[in-house]
């Protein structure tokens, strides 16, 4: 599994965020069994710079926590059985990893919202990687029944990692 890391703003949280970078991504990916080896591209941004991707992507002016932009197509939420079908669309050929897509968060949000959720950094920061790996993987929160399904599933991974509130 690789996940390709850019910073493009200084990033002071005092726990290993590279590392757990991985774990976040890999036990995601597992607890979701993930049947191939996976490539994810994570940014580490400020807010003016997530705001504008916001702005551009989503039409939506305002800095947001994390922007999760998924490569796959795939059937439904989670299934993952036609992705050989089409190995051009799906898996890097020089690695044949499958191409997850990108998930971009502002770091300055982690820290406003692990204040303002009672939590640690290392918390927020490991939550917005399960989620932006479960959109990855097809999952939404758009409707209520779907959010509360993708709200169960963050909480099992987050348990399961030991990362709690």
């Amino acid at each position: 599994m690789t996940v390709q890391m850019e910073e493009e703003t200084k990033v002071r949280f005092d726990f290993d965020y590279r590392t757990l970078a991985q774990q976040a991504v890999s036990f995601t990916l597992d607890y979701e069994q993930f049947p191939y080896e996976a490539e994810v591209g994570l940014t580490l941004t400020d807010n003016e710079s997530i705001q504008q991707i916001n702005r551009e992507f989503r039409q939506t002016d305002a800095p947001t926590d994390v922007l999760s932009f998924p490569l796959l197509s795939l059937p439904a939420a989670g299934n993952f059985s036609c992705m050989e079908e089409t190995p051009g669309d799906n898996f890097n050929p020089d690695t044949g990893e499958a191409l997850l897509g990108d998930i971009i968060i502002s770091v300055p949000k982690v820290t406003e919202q692990a204040l303002a959720y009672g939590h640690s950094e290392k918390r927020e920061f490991t939550f917005l990687i399960v989620h932006s790996v479960l959109h990855l993987l097809g999952y939404d929160h758009m409707i209520p029944e779907d959010a509360a399904f993708m709200e169960k599933k963050q909480e099992s991974i987050l348990s399961a990692m030991g990362i709690l509130r």
